[in-house]
């Protein structure tokens, strides 16, 4: 097996590509940036709305499915009758 060496040509031209690609991909992020942002920030809005409008037709349909199911009231029992257990006799004092 061969060892093969950096030359110094080798290691200034690697740091010159690593520059590059560094300040060419900052350069294209500060021109590009806020419109990747922009349209990142629209989908999310519409992600939101329809979410937000989903959940609107939910409470709808939830609130149309209880008005049409009908309210049955219990049935009462006759009320129970209270035991006669004599006449009421009305007493007076006397002076």
């Amino acid at each position: 097996m061969t060892m093969e060496t950096a030359s110094f040509t080798g290691i200034i031209r690697t740091l010159f590509w690593l520059l590059f690609i560094y300040y060419a991909v900052k350069y294209f992020f500060k021109l590009f940036g806020p419109a990747i942002f922009q349209s990142a920030v629209k989908r999310a809005e519409q992600n939101i709305y329809q979410h937000y409008q989903q959940q609107q037709n939910q409470n709808q349909q939830q609130q149309q499915q209880s008005q049409q199911q009908q309210y049955t009231a219990p049935k009462q029992d006759k009320p129970h009758e209270t035991k006669k257990v004599g006449e009421y006799i009305d007493f007076e004092e006397i002076e």
